[in-house]
């Protein structure tokens, strides 16, 4: 097999070793068993040093792509050999076999990437990306889908967003607040549901008072989130001395919390409640925005 390493390359020279080796297994250029050039042989062609090489065929061995014999060196794993230590193994062999029956059937490159990209353009996201770039308010959004949907959810700011690798097979959303911004940062090829907040008045219908001199606790990380819900309680007639806010973020806030406290929560505070509270959540996506996501993602 035939490597090529270049000394001016920013990538670093046991990445390109191992990469060359690994794209040389997978493309059969390197055969189950077959013993790898030893470090001494590659130090002197290449005028470097013997440990570059040793550091690349260390990281093969770990990864599971070759073994080291001892006093014989290095060889190709067998191809029955568990390689569970490399999750990306089995992707791998699936896309060299993929393309090697293409190439059987007469079919060219350039036809394999077009019906690749259409079958990809088909397929439903397999995660959703909360698009915000307040940290607290974007722990809280992606906790709200996560209590509510059985995928992955992650969270991108807003100078990330534009990153076509983080973007890929994401259904991206973000609160409207936002709109205007986020889609003007995506690319115009990049759909992003825009999530509706909840309605704090169809929040409250319904929801019982408490008793005039039960102390309500307000808890969580984000500040705006306590700001908000100070504003809205006081609104609808309850005493400001009644109401604490405790912020999750800071040391000793579960002291305030008392058996008989009201307790209103946002989705992820309500995770770090002592066993036995039972608070209000307040959730910040409307209903209707999370069955649009639930939609989505079943397309």
């Amino acid at each position: 097999m035939k490597l090529w390493l270049s000394k001016t390359s920013e990538i670093p020279l046991p990445e390109q070793l191992t990469t060359q080796v690994i794209l040389g297994i997978i493309s059969s250029d390197l055969a189950p068993g077959e013993r790898l050039p030893s470090s001494s042989q590659l130090a002197r062609r290449f005028h470097i040093h013997a440990n570059t090489v040793r550091t690349a065929y260390r990281d093969l061995a770990r990864r599971g792509w070759v073994e080291c014999r001892r006093g014989s060196g290095f060889f190709v794993q067998a191809s029955g050999a568990e390689r569970s230590s490399d999750p990306n193994l089995d992707l791998d062999r699936l896309i060299s076999g993929l393309f090697e029956i293409a190439r059987n059937h007469g079919h060219s490159m350039s036809e394999v990437q077009s019906r690749i990209s259409r079958w990809l353009a088909r397929q439903p996201p397999d995660h959703v990306l909360v698009i915000e770039s307040d940290a607290d308010l974007s722990a809280i959004l992606i906790a709200e889908i996560q209590d509510r949907m059985p995928i992955h959810v992650a969270g991108v700011s807003l100078e990330e967003c534009s990153n076509p690798e983080i973007l890929s097979g994401a259904l991206c959303v973000a609160l409207s607040h936002r709109a205007q911004e986020v889609q003007s940062r995506l690319p115009p090829e990049v759909p992003c549901l825009i999530l509706q907040a909840q309605s704090v008045p169809k929040a409250l219908m319904g929801q019982p008072m408490p008793a005039p001199d039960t102390p309500i606790i307000v808890v969580s990380r984000w500040p705006t989130f306590l700001e908000r819900a100070r504003t809205i309680l006081i609104s609808v007639g309850i005493d400001p001395l009644a109401l604490s806010l405790q912020d999750t973020r800071r040391k000793g806030w579960k002291r305030a919390l008392g058996k008989t406290s009201f307790i209103i929560s946002d989705s992820l505070s309500s995770r770090q409640l002592p066993h036995g509270c039972r608070p209000r959540i307040f959730r910040i996506i409307s209903d209707d925005s999370i069955a649009e996501i639930g939609n989505r993602l079943s397309c």
